[in-house]
């Protein structure tokens, strides 16, 4: 049988004098404390740390037959408990859910393992729930299909947000409406957001829902378009690499970092970022991919051999860029100005750095013919449908070394049969003056050659 009481603890005296009221949880044989709201001094107590003010024991009385009512409304349901977890419930039960609080914390445990990317989006939701309700807190409840109705025809307007810039002053912009693919990735992460939320407060084992449903459920979130094909060609690839760009330039950083990211099969920018000397193991690149790290048993491990023209930008560049910028998203910024300089010089479509992974995968797949499989091993991507098999099977690296080798040796033999064709156009175009040199001779010599 769990028990309930009052508890002033004499080592917890403040400076100011006073102690704080606690209750006492007693459930299977042990202790566990939690804080109540109201304070007492000396006076106000009895030489054995007992409440004798009787207008605090009133009130302090009132809260204890409300946790024991409620222990007893959990009839059977007590034995699921442990001491922990009753006084976590007593403690929280009439507690005010603040969605926006419980989102901040949730991005800041996404910064902590590293998900940088997945934590910038979900704060771009949480600032446009705020502007949208003009206020910094809300309740779950608050969100329903009606409000999804009206948040997606503001979102999708053009509107005024005020955000804080580099020296953290307040600076308002108007931005544009959403597109569709744009409302699906935001109302996206809202239901992320929201069934985090649920899963954190809902104990549905003991019956215990402050948040009864989802609105997602019977709230259809829009399509999103079927994005643009970020793959390039061979050649694109080598225009690219070819590329003059001055020295020390955010375009010759572009075009160094998208070239490292295709030789060494598509990998991230952050994970470049944070690449130390300890990552380089017996001529191979070993690291755990940020993106997906905190989300997977393996910690998204992968080892990639460090080919030759990897090497050279891998010693151009390893531990220079932290010294550069101060964080990753400054970097992105700088290498995808980078590209637009570098696009623009080249006469090309614009692309982004990450167009280099799309188009390793790519041409792994469409035109080394290697398997789907193999690919997405190179990619570090993991089959969800293959879990248990792959409980039994070693990774083996030398299968990423053979998707790696395809593509450079393709990418190799394009740029070596362009240059023996650009050699012999050179040639050709040289021909005619050269006969038009020899006829004239002979035409000088009365039809003899010497």
């Amino acid at each position: 049988m769990a028990t309930v009481d009052v508890k002033i603890l004499k080592h917890h005296k403040k400076a100011d004098g006073t102690y704080n009221v606690k209750i006492r949880v007693t459930h299977k044989r042990e202790k566990k404390y939690f804080d109540t709201p109201h304070f007492v001094t000396e006076r106000q107590l009895t030489t054995k740390l007992t409440i004798k003010d009787p207008f605090v024991r009133k009130i302090v009385n009132k809260l204890l037959d409300d946790y024991r009512l409620r222990i007893s409304h959990l009839g059977e349901k007590l034995d699921l408990f442990t001491a922990d977890s009753l006084r976590d419930y007593l403690r929280d039960k009439n507690q005010i859910i603040d969605f926006i609080k419980f989102s901040k914390g949730y991005i800041q445990d996404l910064i902590k393992d590293n998900r940088n990317g997945s934590a910038k989006t979900m704060q771009t939701v949480v600032l446009s729930l705020i502007d949208y309700f003009q206020r910094d807190a809300l309740s779950p409840m608050e969100i329903d299909e009606q409000m999804l109705t009206r948040y997606e025809k503001y979102l999708r307007g053009v509107r005024e947000i005020t955000r804080l810039n580099q020296f953290n002053k307040p600076v308002t912009r108007k931005v544009k409406g959403m597109s569709d693919a744009g409302i699906h990735n935001h109302l996206r992460d809202l239901r992320v957001l929201f069934k985090a939320a649920m899963k954190f407060y809902n104990k549905p084992r003991i019956g215990d829902n402050p948040i009864p449903y989802c609105p997602f459920d019977n709230y259809r979130i829009v399509d999103a378009p079927e994005t643009r094909k970020r793959n390039l060609s061979v050649e694109q690839i080598i225009r690219i690499r070819d590329f003059k760009a001055v020295p020390g330039s955010r375009s010759e950083l572009a075009r160094d970092l998208f070239m490292l990211s295709f030789y060494m099969c598509g990998m991230n920018a952050v994970d470049l970022f944070s690449l130390k000397k300890g990552n380089i193991v017996n001529g191979r690149v070993e690291y755990n991919r940020a993106k997906t790290k905190g989300r997977r048993k393996d910690r998204a491990f992968i080892s990639i051999k460090l080919i030759k023209p990897a090497e050279l930008l891998m010693s151009k560049y390893l531990g220079v860029l932290k010294l550069r910028y101060s964080n990753f998203e400054n970097l992105d910024r700088a290498v995808n100005e980078g590209m637009k300089i570098v696009c623009k010089s080249l006469k090309m479509s614009p692309i982004t750095f990450y167009w280099a992974r799309h188009s390793f995968a790519s041409l792994a797949r469409n035109k080394c013919r290697m398997t789907k499989d193999d690919v997405a091993m190179a990619l570090n991507h993991i089959d969800s449908s293959n879990k248990v098999t792959d409980i039994y099977i070693e990774k083996d690296w030398s299968i990423v070394d053979d998707v790696q080798k395809a593509v450079l040796t393709l990418l190799t033999s394009i740029a070596k049969t362009n240059a023996e064709e650009a050699k012999m156009c050179n040639q050709s175009s040289a021909t005619p003056i050269l006969n038009f040199v020899v006829v004239k001779s002979v035409i000088a010599n009365n039809g003899n050659p010497h």
